[in-house]
């Protein structure tokens, strides 16, 4: 049979001859989806793995049951917005709301967040690369690098893709950005999930130097003198700061392949420097006064908010959301730090998936856990 992105992409989205990639997956012997090599050769393995587990996760049928061939929808794309050109991808199928996704950083780019395709199976997932990073323009002028451009440029995809009903998925920065972005008051947003996320830039920080604070004495100091003298680069500094994150941005380890391309986006990037700042606990760019606290109330819709238990953005400022969000509900994901998702991914998936359902099903978020 074959499977179409659902009503809420339009026409000129999913079936583009020009844009649309189309593919042709059959089923092995045993039952089990292959990917063609038309598909894997463009693509990362963990990406191709979660098409193919998603894929079999719809056909899981009966044993012996006839599998027909089934059609994928791929799409990918550049978008004008203010200041040049950002990539999209476009995956998935069925009838519900598309899930749109707001990657962190600033600068991360979208790779990090392919787990979320595991959703396309019942509705379409969009992933994007802000400007500035990943496979989107990088233009060299600093002026562009501004929270309310970002916003701007949400309301650009948007308009360019037909998404005029959205769940907005915002994952650190980009929860940052969702936040400022419902504050603006958009149309057609029926939930928001804020991951790893925080109310403020303030809050954020003072509870990253806890964790600091809770380092081996040596790392600790290494890093209040690096950040004293701006040695960043000092090998002492780095040795700390890779503690920091393997403690508090992902306990995995190996880290997986898209995080690592999610941090060789990062490595010198002219966005992340100008609005973050060097690393992830020393914020120094123009974000570091962004404070959206006492404006939380204004935020009405369906909110899934989430944390890792060691998450260098701390459950503390996950609870500072949940009190402040009238509509919400808060997940712990208690052996994660800040990438839930890749951390614990069927545990974040089930999650995420339920609360779109209920969300879709009329029903208020739970009391969390």
């Amino acid at each position: 049979r074959e499977r179409a992105p659902g009503d809420d992409l339009p026409d000129r989205v999913t079936r583009s001859v020009s844009s649309v990639r189309t593919a042709g997956i059959t089923p092995s012997a045993g039952g089990k989806f292959l990917l063609p090599e038309s598909l894997t050769t463009d693509r990362s393995a963990a990406t191709m793995r979660t098409y193919s587990a998603a894929l079999n996760r719809i056909y899981s049928g009966a044993k012996g049951a006839v599998q027909p061939m089934v059609t994928m929808h791929i799409q990918e794309g550049r978008i004008p917005v203010t200041g040049g050109k950002v990539w999209y991808r476009v995956v998935g199928a069925g009838r519900t709301v598309p899930l749109l996704t707001l990657h962190g950083g600033p600068g991360a780019g979208h790779d990090y967040l392919e787990s979320l395709e595991a959703l396309l199976d019942e509705r379409a997932v969009i992933l994007y690369d802000q400007l500035g990073c990943g496979l989107s323009d990088k233009p060299d002028d600093r002026s562009l690098w501004t929270i309310d451009r970002f916003v701007h440029e949400v309301d650009e995809v948007r308009d360019a893709l037909g998404l005029e009903r959205i769940h907005l998925f915002g994952q650190s920065w980009g929860g940052w950005l969702a936040i400022e972005y419902m504050l603006s008051k958009p149309h057609g947003v029926v939930s928001l999930t804020l991951a790893s996320t925080s109310a403020s830039t303030g809050q954020f920080v003072h509870e990253a130097q806890k964790l600091i604070d809770d380092l081996p004495p040596d790392m600790r100091e290494a890093l209040h003198h690096g950040n004293e003298a701006q040695t960043y680069d000092d090998p002492a500094y780095v040795r700390a700061a890779a503690e920091f994150y393997q403690r508090h941005v992902c306990r995995l380890d190996p880290w997986p392949e898209p995080l690592l391309r999610t941090g060789e986006n990062l490595e010198g990037n002219q966005v992340y420097l100008t609005m973050n700042g060097p690393n992830e606990f020393t914020v120094v760019g123009n974000l570091k006064d962004w404070d959206r606290t006492d404006r939380l109330g204004e935020i009405t819709v369906p909110t899934l908010i989430t944390v890792g238990r060691y998450d260098e953005i701390t459950p503390a400022c996950a609870e500072t959301l949940h009190r402040g969000i009238p509509n919400s509900e808060l997940h712990l994901f208690e052996q994660s730090a800040h990438c839930a998702h890749l951390e614990e991914p069927a545990k974040f998936n089930a999650l995420l998936r339920g609360f779109l359902h209920r969300v879709e099903e009329g029903q208020a978020p739970t009391t969390g856990s």
